[in-house]
This record gives structure tokens, C-alpha cells and sequence, in this order.
């Protein structure tokens, strides 16, 4: 037995404490909030939470700037955050250094038309950070009658949940915030909560709050150390399971109730990739201070299944039929048997990565910081390139699929200024 394997079998019982400020209602699992249509993509990740769209989803394989848009809004300052499509509507999160705002913007989905545009907070930018992240990195999520946003303001970490027309119901405070490199982690609904995270050098917290009040059901104490993984709802080890990874651990929550259910070494320190899972293991990636990818039973056990140091930094992984499928940061596609860990095959693409690829089907989009799109095949039998597509100069945004349409956040440099559009990509003749 490895000193790492035998540390992660003690330390299911080495747990942070924690603070239960009400009992939230409940059964092990919770409905969704609302009837999610096909053309849905409701918060981070998407419907699943695992960057698989829906079956309906059949975007164009080719796009430029002057083919397959169907249209392009500007957007005032700054974001990493993915859109987020509710109906005919399309939320999104902001940062505008020259007005020191925060905003959430609405977007009319057929013609890109901005509805309205909410700020958040004005003042309280903090002058620290990586040059590479930006003060709105959270995608908005939606619960069919609010919307919910984390930003990083005046040294401290708050969830805002505003109305579909963009007024503002509540604010909390979710922990003071020590910034490192930045801030991105994004809410996550489930059943009547909205859950959040805010970990950091000064010790941060993961907190469930009231969807419709913002008052804080259960709340855990974190470790003091930089991280900016989102929680993650899974299915594993027969239940679902709130999973957060960074901070040198894996850990497990009961969502409804904050119980944690386990806890173990098998991550790095700093982490910025979503979980996914098979169903019995969850996978975990991180870059600092070590590169890694690990795959930990989600059953408390504390078994580590596998691990290598690939550096799987920002994009987060795919699950789909016992393969991961994965975009390294420096642009090598990888398949890995997801039980054991073998590499199956290897790719290259260009360029540096920090979207996540998405599944459409058996295909996998996949975007690098410099606008290119690589579209190949989710197949374990070999890498296969079906398409390259260029559309603007710097993307960090996740895209988001729609249907027939593409909803994607890209900059390009207008003389000596950066300016954001967020394109709505799709045949001209689709839906």
C-alpha cells in the first residue's frame, strides 16, 4: 500500500466542522426546479451539470465570422461566464473595469436584442489577481423564476438572486475572500436551495441558501487555501451527492443538508474543473501545485481508483459510455478508460485551453483562448477531427448549445480596445 493511498483510507474521518443553521426538507434527491425544455441551458454545465447537451441540441459544424451567425451583440466590459438560456430569454454576467460595475444582462434569444441590464454592485474591484481572470468568471443560474449570481466585491464573496425582469430580491454574503488568482465558481441549484462556494486563503465556506429568501440553511467552514472549483451534483455510489474538489481533498455532501457524507485526499490545491462521475467513481483534476487527474470511489471508502499528472488545469472533463474525454490545458485531446485509467488515444489541437468541450451527441466541441473550435468525435476507437472553426481573438467562456444554436462569448480587439460580443451561431434556416 502507497502513503497516499493509506492516508486516503484515514482520512474519512478528519472533517471540518460544520454549522446546520436549519434543517432543509427533504429526500435524498430533488426534482428539478422547473420543467426544463430541450433548448434549456439553465446554469453551469448545462441541464446535467456534466457538459453533455441535450439530445435535441444539433448545431452547425462550420462557423466564421461571416457564415452561421445568426447574430452578434456587444456586451460592456468583461466576463469568463457561460450564457445561460431559459426559454426565449439569455442571461449573463459581466464586469466593467471602466465603470466598476457588475452586472447580470438579459438577451432576447431570437434576435439578441439586450432586454435589460441589472448592476449588481458598483465600486469594490479588487486591484490582485491573475491577468488571465476576469471579475464576472460565475455563469448565472436560473430556477424558471430567479436568477442567481456569485461576484467577488469589496474582499468579500455574495450570491445576488434577481427576478426574470432583472430586479433584485436579496443578497447574502457568503464569506470574506483573500484573492490569489481570482474568482469563478458559480452557483449550483438544488431542490429548494442554491449552493455556493467561496474557498480561499482566509478560509471560505460552502453554504446552502433559500432560493427565495437567501437565508443561509447549512453552511460548512473550509480550508484556508486558494480554490476555485463550482460544487457539482452527482449521481454516485447510489445517491446524489454534492462533490467539491481543491483544497487538497474530495469531499461528499448531502446537498439538502449539508451533512458530509465523506472526505479524502485525492485532489491538489488549487482546482478549477467541474466533477463528473460513471456512476460509482468521481473524477477530480487540478494544477497547482501539482498537475493531476484522479479518479476516487464516491462510497466514503477513501479508495483512490487511479491517478496520473496529466495538467487538466481549467477544462473540465467529459463521461460518456465508460470514456473520459478530456482537453488538456496545452491542447491535447485525451481518452481514458474511465474504471481503470489507461490512455486510449491522444490528439493534438493548438493553442491553450481554459473552456471546457462540450458533448453534442458523439461530438465533441472544444474552444481555445485564441476563438478556435475543434469539433471531433466522441469515439474510443480513435481521434478523429471533423472541423476547425475561428470566431474571435479571445474566449475563456464555456459555449453554450441551444437547440439548433450556439450561444458563445468571444472578444476580438477593435484598435487598441477589447470588446465583447456574445454571438448566437446557427444555420440561417434552423428551428
Amino acid at each position: 500500500m502507497t502513503p497516499r493511498l493509506a492516508l486516503c483510507l484515514l482520512l474519512p474521518t478528519m472533517l471540518l466542522p460544520a454549522t446546520v443553521l436549519a434543517q432543509a426538507p427533504g429526500a435524498p434527491a430533488a426534482p428539478p426546479p422547473y420543467d426544463i425544455a430541450e433548448t434549456d441551458w439553465p446554469w453551469w454545465r448545462g441541464p446535467e451539470r456534466n457538459g453533455i447537451a441535450s439530445t435535441a441540441a444539433n448545431p452547425p459544424l462550420e462557423w466564421s465570422r461571416e457564415r452561421n451567425i445568426r447574430w452578434k451583440t456587444p456586451i460592456p466590459g468583461r466576463g469568463h461566464g457561460s450564457p445561460t438560456v431559459v426559454g426565449q430569454r439569455v442571461f449573463l454576467a459581466t464586469a466593467d473595469h471602466e465603470t466598476e460595475r457588475q452586472s447580470v444582462l438579459c438577451f432576447d434569444r431570437a434576435s439578441g436584442q439586450v432586454l435589460w441590464k441589472t448592476d449588481v454592485h458598483q465600486g469594490g474591484f479588487p486591484t490582485k489577481g491573475n491577468q488571465k481572470a476576469s471579475l464576472a468568471s460565475s455563469t448565472v443560474a436560473c430556477d424558471g423564476e430567479r436568477l442567481f449570481i456569485n461576484f467577488l466585491n469589496a474582499d468579500a464573496v455574495h450570491t445576488t438572486a434577481l427576478d426574470l425582469n432583472g430586479q433584485q430580491l436579496w443578497q447574502t454574503k457568503i464569506s470574506d475572500y483573500v484573492i490569489h488568482q481570482g474568482y469563478g465558481s458559480s452557483p449550483c441549484i438544488y431542490g429548494p436551495l442554491v449552493i455556493v462556494t467561496a474557498d480561499n486563503k482566509s478560509g471560505g465556506a460552502v453554504a446552502g441558501l433559500d432560493r427565495a429568501s437567501g437565508k443561509i440553511v447549512w453552511r460548512h467552514a473550509r480550508p484556508a487555501t486558494p480554490n476555485y472549483a463550482s460544487p457539482i451534483i452527482v449521481r454516485s455510489a447510489g445517491r446524489e451527492q454534492l462533490v467539491l474538489t481543491g483544497c487538497d481533498l474530495v469531499a461528499g455532501f448531502a446537498p439538502l443538508t449539508g451533512e458530509k457524507l465523506w472526505e479524502v485526499a485525492g485532489a491538489t490545491t488549487e482546482c478549477v474543473t467541474s466533477t463528473v462521475t460513471d456512476g460509482q467513481l468521481v473524477y477530480t483534476s487540478g494544477g497547482y501545485p501539482k498537475n493531476h487527474v484522479s479518479a476516487v470511489h464516491a462510497d466514503g471508502s477513501g479508495r483512490l481508483a487511479w491517478e496520473n499528472n496529466t495538467r487538466l488545469y481549467v477544462p473540465s472533463m467529459l463521461f460518456q459510455n465508460g470514456y473520459l474525454y478530456a482537453m488538456a490545458d496545452n491542447g491535447i485531446a485525451i481518452c481514458w478508460k474511465a474504471d481503470t485509467g489507461e490512455t486510449i488515444w491522444r490528439g493534438r489541437a493548438a493553442g491553450t485551453f481554459s473552456a471546457s468541450p462540450v458533448l453534442v451527441g458523439q461530438r465533441i466541441f472544444a474552444t481555445n483562448e485564441e476563438g478556435t473550435t475543434y469539433v471531433y468525435q466522441a469515439d474510443p476507437g480513435q481521434f478523429t477531427l471533423l472541423a476547425e472553426n475561428q470566431l474571435g481573438t479571445s474566449v475563456f467562456a464555456t459555449p453554450t448549445f441551444s437547440g439548433n444554436r450556439i450561444l458563445y462569448r468571444a472578444a476580438e480587439m477593435e484598435g487598441d480596445k477589447r470588446q465583447e460580443y456574445l454571438y448566437c451561431i446557427g444555420q440561417a434556416a434552423a428551428e
